[in-house]
């Protein structure tokens, strides 16, 4: 206890007595005098000993005030200059007013009246946001910034060792990825042993090289498909090499003339082995969906990077995937009361052909069906389709628009998505959440946005088109049928107009699709007849292609005028007339469409990957025919943003 509180009791003691004092004194006085006196005496001293140590008291206290003030001052002064903690004023204009010794030393003196970026290019962004923390890189160390706004003070803490186990625990994070090797088994059938025997261990030699490069386990599961498992740094190292292994794998098996290539499947930012194994077959699935050839990486929040898919998908040569497919699809018609067929908003012949298939297996199959069509949204060439349906009374009589659709709807309803499997894009978006089974037949490359949990799907990447596709599933329908000539006529025409007349994306199951329809009643003069464009519409395309330039090396871009508005058919073609020019091996054109959208439509011969290209401004589609539409820009901007993609995708090796 301090001396000055010590006192401060003993003046208590003092006052006490001094109180007992006066009592006593005027006791004494009143019964006798003569003691009356002694006790006024006696008074006296008291009051002269406890003024006395009331004034040393006040005296003490002062002292100890003022040391404790001091003290305080000076640990004060001492926090400031001493301890490991930056403290940064800046003023209105961002600029550095004052620092800490700590600040100084660690960046620098001088630094008075130089801008905040002087430090660091972060911390300007960071005052006039309105975090309160924040984490900044100031060349190899990391610092825990607390902001301070109304002082214009930063506090500023080292966490560099936090950071970089952080970092470490980060890169040690497990991964694990599934490899299949695309129709392995498929292309080798019919190989002698000991060509297959030397194919596959120039793969497999080659595929342990790239493990123990990269420091990844890997084990062979089956003959065309192997596990992987490695740390998250491995998994950066891959990514930086944009996946290496795809090309290395191609460019072995193609010196053995044999088209074999290599997706990968990977799931990572997961800690449960059970969840990155899901993750992985997921992703396997996607890059399998997109045509294989490819990486698809897929994380913890659903999350998808893709690298590779620079070629073509392989054309399978077997069909027994068809009939399975084919009869599966039967099976759940049979099930089924009602069938409805939708295909994606605004319509193409493909999306209407292969609708007008799949309501031919439900007639086969003895159930009601239903085609999903809004009138107010198609091209022209589906509009003199729909004419020459309207004298087909069957068939016009199941066509029906989306609200009596919804009105169709009951627990017995089968769904049939057809050319999209994407929900945004699909005519009614009511029906996929309405209807528990829902069947997904589609010819694009499959992107993260899917539709969710349906009971079949059917992707296949090589086809033409989806009519193709439905066209094969009907010649495995088990019942003999004779086909409507307007039935068969609108699937021929579907396959027509996305293999631009047999001369793109065809392969000899094309052709055999094409013949049976044909053998069933396809009229080729018919489908010339609902092809035909008018002449504004060829005026309009070719003042689109007088638009274009060339950007780089090979690539044609064509904008259109911003106070033109283009029906996206209509750009489509002008994207197909520029690629047939010379030294052209992508084409793009930009437009704005009705709904004030920036449409841009994509095309290559197979050199350019244009649907990753389209993937970085939203959109999608196929290797070599790919679209997006943008909405809230300008064409200008769109045609920046495409510009910037396009740069991208050759940083990439397209």
């Amino acid at each position: 206890m301090p001396n000055f509180i010590q006192k401060r009791w003993h003046g208590f003691h003092v006052l006490a007595l001094f109180v007992v004092s006066v009592i006593l004194a005027f006791t004494l006085v009143y019964v006798r005098l003569e003691f009356g006196l002694i006790a006024v005496f006696v008074l006296g001293v008291w009051m002269i000993l406890f003024f006395q140590a009331q004034t040393g008291f006040r005296n003490d206290l002062d002292a100890y005030i003022s040391t404790l003030s001091y003290r305080v001052n000076k640990a004060g002064e001492k926090a400031v200059t001493k301890l490991p903690v930056g403290i940064l004023l800046y003023d209105e204009q961002e600029r550095i007013q004052w620092v800490n010794p700590f600040v100084a030393e660690r960046m620098g003196t001088g630094l008075s009246g130089k801008p905040l970026d002087e430090i660091s290019e972060d911390l300007s962004p960071l005052v006039r946001d309105t975090a309160s923390h924040e984490t900044i890189q100031v060349g190899e160390v990391y610092y825990y910034c607390t902001f301070e706004r109304n002082e214009r003070l930063i506090y500023m803490v080292d966490v560099t060792e936090k950071e970089w186990t952080q970092q470490r625990y980060d890169h040690m994070l497990p991964v694990v990825a599934y490899m299949y090797l695309d129709n392995f088994d498929e292309v080798t059938q019919g190989m002698e042993d000991q060509v297959r025997s030397r194919l596959m261990t120039q793969v497999t030699t080659l595929l342990n090289g790239w493990a123990n490069d990269y420091d990844i386990f890997l084990r062979r599961t089956s003959s065309d498909r192997f596990l992987a498992v490695m740390n998250h740094q491995s998994l950066l190292l891959l990514e930086e090499n944009r996946f290496e292994l795809l090309d290395e794998v191609r460019d072995v098996t193609g010196k053995e003339k044999v088209p074999i290539t290599l997706s990968i499947g990977v799931g990572t930012e997961e800690t449960s082995l059970k969840q990155l194994g899901t993750l992985a077959q997921s992703s396997l699935d996607l890059a399998l969906g997109r045509g294989g050839d490819q990486v698809a990486i897929k994380k913890k929040n659903g999350r998808v990077r893709f690298y590779g898919g620079k070629t073509n998908a392989v054309e399978k040569r077997t069909r027994v995937r068809a009939r399975v497919i084919s009869h599966a699809l039967r099976d759940f018609v049979r099930e089924s009361e009602r069938v409805i067929v939708m295909g994606h908003k605004r319509p193409d012949m493909d999306a209407i052909g292969a609708s007008i298939g799949v309501l031919k297996m439900a007639d086969l199959n003895d159930r009601e069906g239903f085609i999903v069509l809004d009138e107010n949204d198609i091209n022209a060439d589906v509009r003199r389709l729909l004419a020459e349906v309207e004298e087909h009374d069957h068939l016009w009589s199941q066509f029906v628009s989306p609200e009596n659709a919804v009105d169709l709807v009951d627990r017995d309803t089968l769904l049939v998505v057809v050319d999209t499997h994407k929900p945004s894009l699909v005519i009614e978006p009511k029906l996929l959440e309405m209807v528990d089974r829902v069947i997904v037949l589609d010819h694009h490359r499959r992107s993260e946005d899917f539709i969710e949990d349906p009971v079949l799907v059917y992707m296949e990447p090589y086809a033409s088109s989806t009519a193709e596709l439905v066209t094969e599933l009907l010649e495995y329908q088990p019942r003999q049928f004779k086909m409507d000539r307007l039935e068969a006529t609108a699937l021929l025409a579907g396959i027509i107009v996305d293999t631009k007349s047999f001369a793109v994306r065809t392969g000899a199951r094309t052709f055999d699709a094409a013949s049976f329809l044909r053998a069933n009643g396809a009229d080729t003069t018919l489908v010339q007849k609902l092809l035909k464009e008018d002449l504004a519409t060829y005026v309009k395309r070719a003042k689109l292609v007088e638009s274009a330039y060339t950007y780089k090396d090979g690539f044609a871009i064509a904008v259109a005028s911003k106070e033109e508005v283009y029906d996206q058919i209509v750009i489509a073609q002008a994207a197909d007339t520029l690629l047939q020019m010379s030294d052209v091996k992508a084409s793009f054109v930009l437009s704005m469409r009705e709904d004030n959208k920036a449409s841009i439509s994509a095309r290559s011969l197979g050199d350019v990957n244009v649907q990753v290209i389209m993937e970085h401004l939203g959109g999608g589609g196929h290797l070599s025919n790919a679209a997006t539409q943008m909405e809230d820009v300008t064409l200008k901007e769109a045609e920046e943003q495409l510009v910037t993609a396009i740069d991208e995708a050759i940083e990439g090796g397209l």
